[in-house]
Order: structure tokens, then sequence, then C-alpha cells
């Protein structure tokens, strides 16, 4: 028997996104976001997490999407992204957080090599739930960037 995984699935424009739920410590509510000079634009800024400053990135400027207005929908997923040695607290935006399901390893095909909006390194694969596909994202590799490492020292400081 096939070990299934549990996955967060959330919307970003029209495309349904999901992030394996071991990687996610929380959904917040969306709050206000200080903007901090100087950093990479797919940063948004920080926010305050129970006393602790957790840096905000935008996947939409990373995937090359549309910038949306907030409505009362967005949401903040706050992740564990592992960057080097250090395991780091990182949010990004969704318009939409969806549901937590259940996917098999045979409901998930390979990454497309052609045909997709982002960097195919960022994607584990392609989900299939019911009728819907969902684009599974590898986290560590998202935040693995330059501009990350960025945020996550000045973040520190």
């Amino acid at each position: 028997m096939k070990k299934t995984h549990q996955y967060l699935t959330f919307q970003l424009d029209t495309e349904w996104y999901a992030i394996e739920v071991s990687r996610i410590e929380e959904v917040l509510e969306y709050q206000s976001i200080t903007r901090v000079p100087n950093m990479p634009e797919s940063m948004r800024g920080v926010i305050n997490v129970r006393g602790n400053i957790v840096p905000v990135v935008d996947l939409r400027y990373k995937f090359g999407l549309t910038l949306s207005e907030v409505t009362v929908d967005t949401s903040i997923i706050v992740l564990e992204v592992a960057l080097g040695d250090e395991t780091l607290r990182i949010g990004t935006i969704a318009d939409t957080v969806e549901e937590v399901v259940e996917i098999a390893p045979e409901q998930i095909e390979p990454t497309p090599k052609i045909g997709t909006k982002l960097d195919t390194d960022f994607i584990e694969g392609i989900g299939r739930i019911n009728e819907k596909f969902v684009v599974i994202l590898n986290t560590d590799k998202i935040f693995a960037t330059e501009d990350i490492g960025q945020v996550a020292e000045s973040a520190a400081e």
C-alpha cells in the first residue's frame, strides 16, 4: 500500500497550488505588512507573529503573475523552509486557502517541461484532485534563491 501525503491547497490568480502540510506552521488572516527598505521586489515586508519577525514573500511576483488586491479571503501561510543549515519561518500570501487534501503518489504526474508559467525547479509535480489539477510546490527550492537569503539575513539582524 502506497502512502498518501497531505497538502494544503491554495489559490493564486486562477491557479491552484499545494504545499505539503508538514512544511506549514500556520495559516493567518491577512494582516498589515511592514515594508522594509532595499528588499527584493518579491519581498512584501515583515509581520509580527507572536513576537517574532517573519518575512513575507509574494509568490505572485516570483511566478510572474499580476499582483492583486487584498480581499477577505487573502491569507498568509507561514512555512518552515530549509535554507542552508538553518530552518527559517517565511510567510507567503495566498488569495484563497482551500483545504487540506490527501494525494497518493499515483495521483501526482511529473513536472511538465514546457507550458508552465513558473520555473519548473519549484514544482514537485502536478496533483490530480477529482477533475482539478494542483501544482505541488517545492518550498525549499522556491525560497532558496538569493533574494530570500537576503531577506533571512535582514530579518535575523
